[in-house]
């Protein structure tokens, strides 16, 4: 990628440790350590039904815009059900933090099978109830929480896409995508 290799460490065979390498690896955890949060951010600051009418008024088809609710709206539930079913798990002596590394794996099956279950009955109680009450019959909805857009709306919706060329500027600039020091 980086059209050099530097030597750090020899390993056995193709297991070597490089700076290329390292600095690679420190690019992705700087990436994953700065869109971690902000996402964890915008899921905690952000209500469901608000972000679908955001969607829905930019463009993007109500039912996609709604099903993007539904998924964020189910987030906590799907947690508070993988906890319940895994200290039911643990009371019957089927624990995830002891043991083997392969036996762990196959007691996370044991949490993870019933999880799925539950959840594919969650989602069939909510299209059943989405059948009856007529959903997708207009071409068109209202929305409950929509807001209109105010004056810092447009300040940082402005401020996003500056700094989103800044980036691609910044990232394109020598017609490679990587940032070369080497």
């Amino acid at each position: 990628m980086y059209g050099s290799r530097h030597v750090l460490f020899e390993g056995v065979g193709r297991f070597t440790i490089t700076s290329e390498q390292l600095f690679y690896l420190f690019n992705l955890i700087l990436k994953y350590s700065v869109i971690v949060p902000i996402a964890v951010l915008f899921l905690v600051t952000t209500h469901p039904t608000e972000f679908a009418s955001s969607l829905n008024r930019i463009g993007v088809p109500y039912k996609i815009a709604f099903a993007v609710s539904l998924a964020l709206r189910y987030i906590p539930d799907v947690q508070a059900d993988f906890r319940t079913i895994a200290n039911a798990q643990e009371a019957r002596g089927i624990a995830v933090s002891h043991g083997s590394l392969w036996q762990r794996a196959r007691n996370s099956i044991q949490i993870l099978l019933p999880l799925l279950f539950t959840s594919l009955e969650r989602i069939e109680t909510v299209s059943n109830a989405m059948d009856l009450r007529g959903f997708g019959a207009g071409r068109k909805r209202t929305w409950y929480n929509q807001q209109t857009m105010t004056r810092i709306d447009y300040v940082a919706i402005s401020c996003v896409v500056l700094l989103t060329i800044f980036s691609f500027v910044v990232t394109f600039h020598d017609g490679n995508r990587f940032y070369n020091p080497f």
